[in-house]
């Protein structure tokens, strides 16, 4: 009866332990989701990432002086195409590279609309490299706090690929088209 006992308590601390070890890490993985960042849009509006739970995002960082600018209309073209499909693109305007995108969020809102027509959300100019790195660049360039891997912003117009759980999946670099077909594929997926 003893050794029943004993049997017994020991199954019941290791399914237990087993429990909270799995609790842990499934709340671990909750807070490395885009979800939990709530940044200003071009207007100084609160945008709460949480609202685009089910969806697949695009960010990007943007600059209206750059060689890669022209790269707004493919990013605006996937944005209408795809965006009653469960898709969008972020734009985070930056002037981290050779100070490509001086202008202030008016003068960007203008720039983007009368260049491009961009209709895609664009938010607050912001850091992302640096000691200033914004805190969403942060996690999607550390994998201690994406959990899938670390990088380096190299320039303007670099692309992360957010799942609809709010996982990082994938970066691309400027020279990867934003319609390159590695891209529209897995936003077809």
């Amino acid at each position: 009866m003893k050794k029943q006992l004993f049997i017994a308590c020991t199954i019941f601390f290791l399914f237990n332990g087993l429990t909270q070890a799995q609790n842990k890490k499934s709340k671990a993985m909750d807070t490395q989701s885009i979800y939990q960042f709530k940044v200003n849009n071009l207007y100084g509006e609160t945008f709460d990432f949480s609202t685009l739970k089910g969806k697949k995002i695009l960010i990007v960082n943007t600059a209206s002086k750059c060689g890669f600018t022209p790269q707004y209309e493919q990013l605006e073209a996937i944005y209408k195409e795809y965006k009653s499909k469960g898709f969008t693109v972020i734009g985070f305007p930056a002037n981290n590279f050779n100070a490509q995108e001086p202008g202030t969020n008016k003068d960007i809102e203008t720039f983007c609309k009368l260049n491009y027509g961009v209709t895609f959300p664009m938010m607050d100019k912001i850091s992302v490299k640096g000691a200033d790195m914004s805190p969403i660049y942060q996690f999607l360039t550390q994998k201690a706090k994406n959990g899938v891997k670390d990088s380096e912003v190299k320039w303007n117009f670099q692309k992360y690929l957010i799942d609809e759980k709010g996982h990082l999946v994938e970066v691309y670099y400027s020279k990867t088209k934003p319609d390159a077909p590695e891209i529209v594929n897995w936003i077809k997926q």
